[in-house]
């Protein structure tokens, strides 16, 4: 079988304003194994000294929580590891005949399941409105076809922006701006998706991309659909491809804003500065 190694290198560090006391923490940083990626290798090295402990989320993800015992003025968290990724043919799939053509109707043991992922977005209106430039209802096309002109079209009409703050726009807010980030691209295909009675979710992980890496950074966030028979299949809105071998998805979730590589809090002064460097290289 084909495959593509990476070796995916996570630092990130705190600098607090002084002495404070850290409050567990939420890593999501060991990538999703399945038959398209597999786990050859991961450390984990963490200073102040602490101790973890792993276990699986309500949605599958790998999570580990730190626990910590003595104060510091830093928090430092590396992740190190090798995987082999085989979804070197994104497009080598079949879906079921019933969903061949959009529009349809899950099973309804899949539609009890998928229904969290099927919520309609409060923003029916705007999403609306912004779908007819694409698509007309009633248009006989692919399911297939129409994601992937939905992921197009995101890309070429809107403008890419490297936002260092944290959270999520609101698909209102990004085609207002017409502009956003790679999760705020995201977003706005899921609403989209679940607008046209899709289910949707959110992923984030790493990208091997060494021309963009300036632009897009190694992280990275995109969609999935759930199409029966092929099953979730990843959609890069920031690209305006479907996602292949150069995605690692390491975390997913009907909501975006619960994915975050790393969470937590920590008691004293108010204020600290946070430094992120992801390396993707391949092997």
């Amino acid at each position: 079988m084909l495959e593509q190694r990476y070796l995916i290198t996570h630092d990130t560090a705190y600098f607090f304003s002084g002495t404070v006391t850290l409050e567990p923490h939420r890593l999501l940083l060991r990538p999703r194994e399945d038959h398209e990626t597999r786990i050859e290798s991961f450390e984990l090295f963490i200073t102040p000294k602490c101790s973890w402990r792993w276990h699986r989320d309500v949605e599958g993800n790998s999570v580990a929580l730190a626990s910590f015992t003595q104060n510091t003025t830093q928090l430092l968290i590396r992740s190190r590891l090798i995987i082999s990724q085989y979804n070197l043919a994104p497009l080598d799939f079949e879906t079921d005949d019933y969903a061949l053509w959009f529009p349809f109707d899950y099973a309804f043991e899949d539609g009890v399941v998928l229904a969290p992922y099927r919520e309609m977005p409060y923003e029916r209106q705007e999403l609306g409105a912004w779908i007819a430039r694409f698509y007309r209802a009633g248009e006989a096309i692919q399911t297939y076809s129409l994601l992937e002109r939905l992921s197009r079209f995101i890309h070429d009409t809107l403008r890419y922006s490297l936002r260092e703050e944290s959270g999520v726009q609101s698909p209102a807010q990004t085609l207002y701006l017409g502009s956003g980030s790679c999760r705020d691209f995201a977003l706005l295909f899921i609403e989209a998706a679940r607008f046209l009675g899709l289910a949707a979710r959110f992923v984030s992980g790493y990208l091997h991309a060494p021309l963009m890496a300036q632009f897009i950074g190694s992280t990275h966030a995109w969609a999935e659909v759930y199409l029966p028979g092929a099953g979730w299949k990843g959609f890069d809105p920031t690209l305006g491809t479907i996602a292949g071998r150069d995605h690692i998805p390491v975390a997913v979730s009907r909501l975006a804003t619960s994915v975050s590589p790393i969470s937590g809090s920590f008691i004293g002064i108010p204020g600290a500065k946070m430094e992120v460097n992801v390396q993707v290289a391949a092997l």
